[in-house]
């Protein structure tokens, strides 16, 4: 007796009607007589009363009804705990960022996700904040990592701390042996920034922060989100470049000082943005958790630089 048999048998003896039967099971109705009838050969009883105007089950059917649909019943629930221990085995997390900005303590988290018991591996994109969120929202990323304010009404938003910025400059520049650079004391010029999609709470921080501070300055604006760009403008000449401090755990230039900006305030918030659901969601779960064993999830929301869009 095979599980395709019980199945058979019990979609006719729900229906009491053969045609029925088979559109349930989406086969032909004489393949589902053939195998009522092997099921009966089988078991050597009769399962149903038929004639052309109905069909009843017979005694024997009727008890085999009850016993058929429990093991269908237990038969889903092995399939159901297999899936479940493969699915345990190779864990994935979808996870999206913004190019510029990923806070030290997510990879160190990631590398403890990947060498847990057990493993859970990550699949990691970048994109542009409104698309990172939009894909928050339709389910094709399980988290993000964005920076803050940004539209993110109906996700669930746990801060990573503040953002601040670093300035590229030339090895040779006369500031890249300071400490950091004020933006009170540049002399009038280009700035290098990514494209302001990629990162709009950042580069409207920029704008205000250099408004603020009387810097007479030209934003150079990239054609893509793509720090490495960045920083070839900045070794050819294009000038210097604000980026957000995480940039310097994740990049080196040849020729190229990494250096912070002289403002104690952050220009903006990083944060990871979910859906509500998330809890409910192993891998996210475990990220969150070991975004926390690293410190720098569930802080309090930090005063960042006021930002508004450019003009």
């Amino acid at each position: 007796m095979e599980l395709r048999h019980l199945r058979y048998f019990v979609a006719v003896a729900e229906e009491l009607h053969f045609r029925r039967a088979a559109e349930r099971l989406h086969v032909a109705q004489p393949a589902v007589s053939e195998q009522i009838r092997k099921l009966e050969q089988e078991l050597g009883v009769r399962l149903f009363d038929r004639n052309h105007r109905r069909v009843e089950l017979t005694d024997a059917g009727a008890a085999l009804l009850h016993e058929a649909r429990h093991v269908l019943r237990q038969a889903q629930v092995a399939e159901q705990a297999a899936r479940s221990a493969r699915d345990r085995s190779t864990l994935g997390l979808r996870l999206g960022h913004v190019a510029d900005a990923l806070p030290a303590a997510v990879p160190r988290a990631l590398r403890s996700l990947a060498s847990g018991r057990p493993p859970v591996h990550a699949v990691i994109e970048t994109g542009a904040t409104m698309n990172l969120l939009e894909a928050v929202r339709q389910g094709r990323l399980d988290a993000a990592i964005v920076c803050l304010p940004a539209p993110t009404r109906g996700l669930r938003t746990l801060s990573l701390g503040g953002e601040h910025a670093v300035a590229a400059v030339p090895a040779g520049d006369p500031r890249a042996v300071h400490a950091a650079i004020d933006l009170h004391q540049i002399a009038p010029e280009r700035i290098v920034v990514l494209p302001r999609a990629a990162n709009p709470a950042f580069y409207d921080a920029v704008v205000t922060t250099c408004r603020h501070a009387g810097a007479a300055t030209t934003l150079v604006e990239l054609g893509e989100s793509n720090v490495e760009h960045a920083l070839l403008a900045v070794s050819s000449g294009a000038g210097m470049a604000l980026l957000p401090a995480s940039v310097a755990d994740r990049y080196t230039a040849p020729g190229i000082r990494l250096l912070p900006l002289a403002t104690s305030r952050p220009l903006c918030e990083a944060a990871v943005v979910m859906r509500p659901e998330a809890a409910d969601h192993g891998p996210t779960t475990a990220f969150l958790h070991a975004l926390q064993r690293a410190g720098r999830l569930l802080v309090p929301r930090v005063p960042v630089a006021p930002a508004r869009a450019a003009a």
